[in-house]
Formats: C-alpha cells, sequence, structure tokens
C-alpha cells in the first residue's frame, strides 16, 4: 500500500480524538482559552451534561476577525511568542482546541475587541457555515452545539447526562481553584449550580468548591526549597474520604493528574491516615518553567519534571511541615441530635442482655491490669441473681482517689482535666467549652510514635535488654527480610540476630516499649516489610516500622488508668504533633461542645 497525505478534515478529527474526548474536554480547552485572553469573569452554559450545548462567555481581550479566521486553523496560537515550548507560561499553547472542536461540533464564535466591533464566525463539522457582524460586549462568546452527533462512533461512548455534566464540573472547579482572582458561574439546564466571586483568597476559593467545613479541618501549606515553591490547603488527617477525588493539583496554575504528585500526596500522610481513606488537598507547585515539560500530553493533563526526586521532596516536606503546625487539632464530627426514651418495664430484659457483655468486660479483669491507688473496695463480680438470669438491676461501680491537691481548672487546657475513665477504654476530659472524649490506645500510640520519632533524630531510640533473649519462629522468607533490615531496626532499639533458617532472636526491645508482645511485634514487622520493603524509601520504611512498634507498645483499651495518667495523657497529646489522630488516621478525641449537650436533652 502506498503512502498518502491525510485529507485535512480526517486530519482534524484525529486531532479531536487526541484533544476532545467528552464534553469535558471541550469545556476545559475554552476555559482555559478564556483565562489566557485575561478575562475576569467566565460564564458557563451547559445542556443534557454538555452534550447538547456548551457555552463560554468571558470578558478576556477578544478577537478580530482575522485573527478569529486564524485561531480556527490548526497550529495556529496566540499563545508562544517564539519558538521556545519550554518557557510557556499560559494554559494552552497547541492552538489544536477550537479546529478539533469543529471539526465534531456545531462551532459558533463571536468576539468583540474593545473599541470595535464584534464579529461572528460559524464552523458546522469542519465546514464553514457562515460569518458576520455580531453585537456583544467586549470579550468571547463561543457556542458548541451537538457534539459527536455526525460521529456516531464517538457519541455511543460517551456516558449519562450526568456523569458527562459531573465531568464539567469537576474540570471547571479545578480551573476555578488555580485563578481566585477569576469569577466562574456554571448553570446546567438552566439551573445555576457554581458560582464564585473574584479576588477570593485561595483558602476560601478551595473551601467554597469542596466543603465548607474544610475551612476549619485543614492547614495552609507555604513551603519553599530552592527555587521551587509550594502553597495550598491540606485537610487534617481525620478530614479525609473514602476515595480521592477531592486532590486537586497544580503546577504552575495547570491543573494536572500526575503520578509523582498523587504518590507524594500518599507519602505524607502514610503513616496519618488508614490505607483506605485519602485526604483532602489542593496544592499548587510553582517550579521555573524550563525545570518542568508540560507538552508531555495532548490535553495537557501530565508534566514531567526535570529533577522528580526534589518535586516530591517539597511535597513530603511541606505538607508534613504544614501538618506538624495543627498540633493536636481533631477535625470534630458534628453533634448527633437523637431523641431519649426510657426503656419500658417490657424492654428491660433485652436492654439488659445488650449491657451484659460490656459490664463482663469491665469487671472481670485481673487485678494486676488496674494502675495507680487501689481501691478500697471490692470489684464486682457476676453471679446469681444478677444480668445473668436477665435481669437489668445491676449495681453500677466507680472508682474513687484521695486528693492530693485541689483539681486543676478546666479553663486552662485545651483538653480540659480528667474526670474519669469509661469502659476502661475512653477518658472523660472536662474543658472550658465543652466535654472532651479521648481513645486511650489510639492517642497513646500516637504519642508512643512521635516520642520515637524524636529519638530517632537525637541520634537512635533507647534500647532494653531482655534477661532471656526471645525466640520468635517465622517462615524462612519473613526471616530474609528482616535480616536484610537488622541495622535499620537497631537504631530503632528492636535488636536482633538470625536464629537458623526460620528463627529470629530478639535480644533487645526499644525502651519506650518494653518487653510487651514480642512475638506479635517481629510477626507485624515483617508483614510490613513484605508489604513495604520495595515501594518506599528508607525513611518511609522507618516510619512505617516505627508505626507497628508504636501500636504494639502503647496503653491498650481495657487498661484502667488512674487521674494522674490520664491528666498526664491529655498534657502530652496538647504538645505533640498530629496527637489529633492515631496512626491509622482515627481521630483520637472528638468534643461535644456545651450547646451540642444541651441540644440532646432538648434545652435548646
Amino acid at each position: 500500500m502506498s503512502i498518502r497525505r491525510l485529507p485535512e478534515h480526517v486530519v482534524n478529527r484525529i486531532a479531536a480524538g487526541e484533544v476532545v474526548e467528552r464534553p469535558a474536554s471541550a469545556l476545559k480547552e475554552l476555559v482555559e482559552n478564556a483565562i489566557d485572553a485575561g478575562a475576569t469573569r467566565i460564564a458557563v452554559r451547559l445542556a443534557a451534561g454538555g452534550i447538547e450545548r456548551i457555552e463560554v462567555v468571558d470578558d478576556g481581550c477578544g478577537m478580530t476577525p482575522a485573527d478569529m479566521a486564524l485561531a480556527l486553523e490548526r497550529h495556529a496560537t496566540s499563545k508562544l511568542p517564539d519558538d521556545a515550548i519550554e518557557a510557556v507560561a499560559t494554559l494552552g499553547f497547541r492552538g489544536e482546541a477550537l479546529p478539533s472542536i469543529a471539526s465534531v461540533a456545531r462551532l459558533t464564535v463571536e468576539s468583540r475587541v474593545r473599541g470595535a466591533d464584534g464579529w461572528s464566525r460559524i464552523v458546522d463539522n469542519g465546514k464553514l457555515a457562515g460569518e458576520g457582524p455580531a453585537a456583544l460586549p467586549p470579550g468571547t462568546r463561543i457556542l458548541v452545539e451537538d457534539l459527536f452527533a455526525r460521529v456516531p462512533a464517538r457519541r455511543k461512548f460517551l456516558r449519562s447526562n450526568r456523569s458527562e455534566y459531573a465531568a464539567c464540573v469537576d474540570v471547571l472547579k479545578r480551573l476555578a481553584m488555580a485563578r481566585p482572582d477569576v469569577g466562574f458561574t456554571l448553570e446546567h439546564d438552566g439551573r445555576r449550580t457554581l458560582s464564585v466571586q473574584p479576588r477570593e483568597d485561595r483558602p476560601a476559593r478551595v473551601a467554597a468548591l469542596t466543603d465548607r467545613a474544610l475551612h476549619e479541618s485543614s492547614v495552609a501549606v507555604d513551603y519553599d526549597r530552592g527555587p521551587v515553591r509550594l502553597g495550598g490547603v491540606a485537610g487534617l488527617p481525620t478530614f479525609n474520604r473514602g476515595v480521592a477525588d477531592h486532590q486537586f493539583l497544580f503546577v504552575n496554575g495547570r491543573p494536572v493528574k500526575d503520578r509523582l504528585l498523587i504518590g507524594s500526596v500518599r507519602a505524607a500522610y502514610q503513616d496519618l491516615l488508614a490505607r483506605d481513606r485519602h485526604p483532602v488537598v489542593a496544592l499548587f507547585v510553582e517550579v521555573p518553567p524550563g525545570e518542568v515539560d508540560v507538552n508531555v500530553h495532548p490535553a495537557k493533563t501530565e508534566v514531567r519534571f526535570r529533577e522528580p526526586s526534589l518535586i516530591r521532596g517539597l511535597i513530603v516536606g511541606g505538607l508534613r511541615h504544614a501538618l506538624d503546625s495543627a498540633g493536636f487539632r481533631s477535625a470534630q464530627p458534628a453533634a448527633v441530635n437523637v431523641g431519649w426514651q426510657a426503656p419500658s418495664p417490657q424492654e428491660g430484659e433485652r436492654w439488659g442482655e445488650g449491657v451484659r457483655p460490656l459490664q463482663e468486660r469491665l469487671y472481670d479483669q485481673s487485678p494486676s491490669s488496674y494502675v495507680g491507688t487501689p481501691s478500697p473496695y471490692p470489684s464486682p463480680r457476676w453471679g446469681e441473681g444478677t444480668l445473668r438470669e436477665g435481669r437489668s438491676d445491676f449495681l453500677p461501680a466507680a472508682r474513687a482517689e484521695a486528693a492530693h491537691a485541689p483539681p486543676p481548672g478546666a479553663a486552662r487546657f485545651p483538653l480540659g482535666v480528667a474526670r474519669g475513665q469509661v469502659a476502661a477504654t475512653y477518658i472523660v476530659a472536662e474543658a472550658e467549652d465543652g466535654l472532651v472524649l479521648v481513645d486511650q490506645h489510639a492517642a497513646h500510640e500516637r504519642l508512643v510514635l512521635e516520642r520515637m520519632r524524636r529519638a530517632m533524630a537525637n541520634g537512635g531510640v533507647a534500647r532494653q535488654a531482655l534477661l532471656l533473649p526471645e525466640v520468635v519462629e517465622l517462615d524462612e522468607t519473613a526471616c530474609d527480610r528482616l535480616e536484610g533490615r537488622l541495622a535499620e531496626l537497631a537504631e530503632m532499639g528492636l535488636e536482633l540476630e538470625r536464629f537458623g533458617p526460620r528463627a529470629m532472636l530478639v535480644r533487645a526491645t526499644p525502651a519506650l516499649l518494653g518487653s510487651g508482645d514480642v512475638q506479635g511485634l517481629v510477626t507485624d514487622l515483617a508483614d510490613e516489610l513484605a508489604a513495604y520493603d520495595e515501594a518506599l524509601s528508607l525513611k518511609e520504611r522507618l516510619d512505617h516500622v516505627a508505626a507497628t512498634m508504636a501500636c504494639h507498645g502503647s496503653v491498650r483499651a481495657g487498661r484502667i488508668l488512674s487521674v494522674a495518667e490520664m491528666n498526664a495523657l491529655l498534657r502530652e497529646m496538647e504538645v505533640t504533633p498530629h496527637s489529633g489522630q492515631c496512626n491509622h488516621g482515627r481521630p483520637t478525641w472528638v468534643k461535644l461542645a456545651h450547646g451540642d449537650i444541651e441540644k440532646l436533652f432538648g434545652r435548646k
């Protein structure tokens, strides 16, 4: 078969396949053109998710009739003053958007330069359908109708109107975040669904486009490393989502979906979130134009950095620095307004049955689990004549301690002062503005991890030698993984050595943890190394190992604490970074404000 030159209309349709994948792709190109034209207000109107109609109106610089005709030719652009494509500073620069869209839809372009008359040009699926004068204010109006109407093979692959509309909203939100100095409005089928005003600050714009609660549950990011800079908003780890649809990443003002950036965000939050949860972030990376290639994807959604390690370090370091400043802050869930009704006499037995497991867990504990001043009263035990016979008339039990000094005032501490313990798991504290509930295991787990990190930064974690070394039996591959990391583990206070092909000998453990469950600790470490050893850097591996050790060395749920121990835990939380969430991303404390408590009892 001989080589032939493709016709112009086929070339345009091939280009359209690269640039115009769906209505959202066309909308992205049109709004980017409006931003590059210097618009301060951009109005978007859609019909049927953008399949039937996309209209973009801006108040930018506009085009003359000659410029308009040139803009509808392929590879014609006003955004590259010379041939230095590596120095591009605009969103669009390829010059393919308008002719590509015009080849698969009916495109109407109306534009007016200030001080001149307006002009209109209509192109119907690649053919000029008409042109002439147009009445409109300075700026440009572009109308796209019946996208892919004459390309049924492409039209049938479009999704439902609702799905296409959702993609358009996502595109517009990302562009609106990048430019808080530009106002945006969006109407769909005659109903306004989005409106943001110009000159909003960046955190306010991000919150307005994502979740209003983000403003109170986030920290500002402002970090630089040499010639590159990172700004934006990072949600607290406890303010997370089940999917990663609220991660907005920008490079030099350009919305991108880059694997390096997404992986860096995951690494920054890796020990602050559960593995199936995702943070809410809007990050803006500013780099010199020569350090990034924006010409690696037809739709300009991917970029390539000259020094990827520098960008990864910038994002991980910037996010960590910002989250450190949050201290013990935690995203607080709204109080649940529930109605309470006392059980009827007929329901007493069922209520008693539901309480029984909790009471057995509270009361059936060995004396060694109690810490602090022992109670002069014997612990109640289950016997005949109690809930085991289906009755709910058990006696409540409580602990009392001798007061050696006046209790501290709640107003002095953000997390209040301890007033008691519930279910041997939760600390109840009274603060000046409400009631604080603390998960003792989750909180102490975070505190132990931060102590280990500080110790590692100061030259290593102190170790405690075991009187009798303990042998832990594992499979051979797990022993191989641990043997390859003996130096790293020793730096964190865990001294191991190989003891035959299928066992490890534990000679010392971190002093912060004590002896504890050595078998479980070593087994979990082997599992962590199997999951993350190859994919993570040394520091990230150390963080995973430290988090696993901290989990094994923290105060367990079910352990009775003295009031002094509870208060000590609260005070350390107030001065420890990230103490608002445990190593798995769960909140360590929640607060019920006085107003929330009053609502629960119908007082307001």
